[in-house]
């Protein structure tokens, strides 16, 4: 029969404080690897956070090499309201004259009026062609379909018309036009250009194609002399002159029309507007601020995980490490260094880099200003590329290929985090190793101790036995 038993209660032996504070001694070689695992983990967290900082500053090196950065350029032009002009870095600066004389439209036809939106209009089926309209003759878009809509029966309202003909998709959109005098169904070309007129043939129900009564009042094609339902906008191309050259556009953007260059035609002009490209110098500031505030935040995170504040003895993360100390140093020298790839420009402080004491930049506008002013050498100083003279490099190429090797899957950063990561298993094993050590021991001696609880608690219901029997003897012997 199992017995129920509990550790102390016979011989009064506080058997599990005692094994408690065994374990715990037996546990202190645990609790310092706990106390190195934590220290570990800071330690790959900062790693992780510099790393980070550092892809942000070869991101931002990268951009100062690609030739979009240096060949985007920006467009002005002298009468926005009427031309909006965008580019992209396939654009060369350059000046243009551009008048407007005539703007893409959509062909619009309106209806007759009715009493409502409600009225009925009829049945049958309207066909519907898009295509192009030449005084009255009609060339179908080879590369539209022509779409059927069936209209009842019943005969339906014209709102009803309105939502079978936008549901078709047959390159037409419809509205109802309510105002004072009633309701009037209005279709319009989806797209404008010349090549996206429409006509509309009925085949109506009440056995009259051509008339204004029932669905025949929907048609238009003037072609076969049908205009009931009447045409108040021609298709139209857009149309312009460029330097003098004629150029159309089923849109009113100009996609380009000249290499990178997007023209947004919003009025017909009745004098030239000058539309302008140059080199975007501002994007290019942008660029080069953006590389400073990359290079600074990485600056300031080294500079917080290596130092040691001696008043109050505390150290950083990563302070004294030497993968962490020598990627400082490496940096500093690199923005300190020259290069020969600008025969204008050697340094950074020449275009403006000023280096504080504790390391960030600050940029000085006045001379970056004129740096820009000399787009070809500050290009060349930042983005040249010589792989048979490092020297020829320039300092964007520099910062990029030493960011690639130090996050790179053999360089320093990689191979020090690696080595953390390592020690991190080596110390989780190492306490999984001790923590079974530890249930072992924390077993045997709560099995030793129960065991000696027990012969206790034996040995004094023995104690206690006696001293009964002998009590019990004193008695007697006085009693005779």
């Amino acid at each position: 029969m199992a017995t129920i038993s509990s550790p102390g209660v016979g011989s009064g032996l506080d058997v599990n404080s005692i094994v408690t504070q065994l374990v715990a001694i037996e546990r202190q070689p645990i609790v310092k690897l706990q106390t190195q695992a934590t220290a570990l983990q800071t330690k790959l967290s900062a790693f992780g956070k510099v790393q980070s900082d550092l892809s942000a500053l070869r991101d931002a090196a990268s951009a100062l090499t690609s030739p979009s950065t240096w060949n985007q350029t920006t467009g002005t032009s002298s009468d926005a309201a009427a031309i909006g002009v965008t580019t992209d870095a396939t654009n060369r600066p350059g000046s243009y004259s551009v008048q407007v004389t005539q703007l893409a439209q959509a062909q619009t036809n309106i209806s007759g009026t009715y009493a409502s939106a409600s009225e009925l209009v009829g049945e049958g089926t309207l066909h519907i062609e898009l295509g192009t309209w030449s005084d009255t003759a009609f060339t179908p878009n080879p590369d539209a379909t022509a779409v059927d809509i069936s209209v009842g029966p019943p005969a339906q309202s014209l709102a009803a018309v309105r939502d079978m003909v936008n549901a078709a998709n047959a390159g037409i959109t419809a509205t109802v036009l309510t105002d004072a005098s009633g309701a009037r169904l209005v279709f319009s070309s989806s797209a404008t250009g010349a090549a996206n007129g429409f006509r509309v043939t009925v085949t109506d129900a009440d056995g009259s194609n051509v008339d204004a009564s029932g669905l025949s009042a929907l048609a238009y094609d003037p072609s076969v002399g049908v205009i009931t339902m009447g045409r108040a906008l021609a298709a139209a191309n857009a149309a312009a002159l460029i330097n003098g050259a004629p150029v159309s556009s089923a849109s009113n953007t100009l996609t380009n029309v000249v290499d990178g260059m997007t023209l947004q035609f919003k009025r017909v002009t009745t004098d030239p507007v000058q539309i302008t490209t140059a080199s975007d110098k501002d994007a290019i500031r942008k660029k080069i601020e953006a590389f400073v505030k990359a290079y600074n935040d990485l600056n300031s995170e080294l500079a917080t995980q290596t130092r040691y504040d001696a008043a109050s003895k505390t150290a950083g993360t990563l302070q004294g490490d030497s993968a962490a100390v020598s990627l400082r140093s490496n940096l500093r020298n690199a923005l300190g260094g020259t290069s020969a790839a600008s025969s204008v420009f050697t340094r950074l402080a020449d275009i403006g880099f000023d280096v504080q004491r504790d390391g960030t930049i600050t940029l000085n506008s006045s001379k970056l200003d004129n740096a820009l002013a000399n787009l070809g050498e500050l290009k060349k100083l930042f983005a040249n590329s010589d792989t048979v003279t490092p020297a020829n490099n320039g300092f964007a190429t520099v910062f990029r290929q030493f960011a690639d090797q130090a996050a790179g899957v053999d360089g320093s950063l990689a191979t020090r985090s690696e080595g953390i990561r390592d020690s991190i298993s080596r110390n989780e094993k190492r306490q999984a190793e001790l923590q079974t050590r530890v249930d072992q021991v924390e077993a045997r001696l709560l099995k030793q101790y129960t065991a000696l609880d027990a012969q206790m608690g034996q040995m004094q219901s023995l104690s206690n036995y006696v001293t009964q029997q002998m009590t019990l003897l004193t008695l007697n012997s006085a009693k005779s």
